[in-house]
């Protein structure tokens, strides 16, 4: 309980600040709180996205948010969860921890290139959008984000904010208030599309989810305080950290 309290608490900072982390849930719930692979991907949907819609709300009164890209790229997203699920169910524990960890370095060598503010069809200088180029991307990206989402049992912050950034153009600000809602509809269709799959420990689960809660909304009122560089560099750097203790306890200590 303790641990889930503490690994709850930074996942729900990370994505107060960053608009992601749930990166960390899976791997915080297997080998922090000691569930099984089958029990921590549901569990992580659950308390992502809770938490996120919870870091969501300060950015709701900032209207630093895209809303019909987050429903087209949430909605392709809510489609392929279920397709990352069927396949996450054909697969051994250890091969789904390892594909995660090596998910998570290319994320975080991602974020160590230091993303910029780049231009696109999805956020022209007059702050338009052109659907006929935006709408494709927009659903590509959906696709992809939302069939990992249910393959790993994440939100897929890590990947939608470069998405967003570098394909569709949006800036830093307004693509984590973005992904924000994108993972929360992402999360919940991954967490249908899990369901009944394995019994939840709902103390665990409690304990994370309300710990999240706070990391958030404590951290969404910090965000615009701190430098968001900085702060996605440390990120990148943990996130190489529990990758390679990911990899080491899949081939030492396989989970259940």
């Amino acid at each position: 309980m303790i641990a889930a309290a503490g690994f709850g608490v930074v996942v729900g900072v990370l994505l107060g600040l960053l608009g992601g982390g749930s990166i960390l849930a899976v791997p915080a719930l297997v080998y922090g709180a000691g569930l099984p692979v089958s029990a921590a991907v549901p569990t992580s949907l659950l308390v992502v996205g809770i938490s996120s819609a919870t870091a969501l709300l300060p950015r709701l009164r900032a209207r630093q948010i895209q809303w019909r890209i987050a429903v087209v790229v949430g909605a392709a997203g809510a489609a392929a969860a279920f397709g990352g699920a069927a396949v996450n169910r054909l697969l051994d524990p250890r091969v789904v921890l390892t594909g995660f960890a090596v998910l998570m370095t290319v994320a975080a060598v991602r974020m160590l290139r230091g993303d910029g503010d780049t231009g696109g069809d999805c956020a022209l200088p007059g702050g338009g959008v052109n659907w006929r180029g935006c709408l494709p991307k927009s659903i590509g990206v959906g696709i992809v984000v939302g069939f990992l989402t249910g393959l790993f049992g994440v939100g897929g912050g890590f990947l939608i904010i470069p998405a967003l950034v570098l394909l569709l153009g949006l800036t830093m600000s307004v693509a984590v208030g973005t992904s924000l809602v994108i993972i929360v509809i992402n999360s919940a269709a991954g967490f249908a599309a899990h369901a009944g799959e394995a019994p939840l420990d709902f103390r665990i689960a409690g304990a994370f989810t309300l710990a999240a809660v706070v990391g958030s909304l404590t951290a969404g009122r910090l965000a615009s305080r701190l430098p968001a560089d900085r702060l996605r560099r440390a990120f990148a750097y943990l996130v190489f950290a529990v990758a390679a203790f990911v990899v080491i306890q899949a081939a030492v200590n396989p989970p259940g």
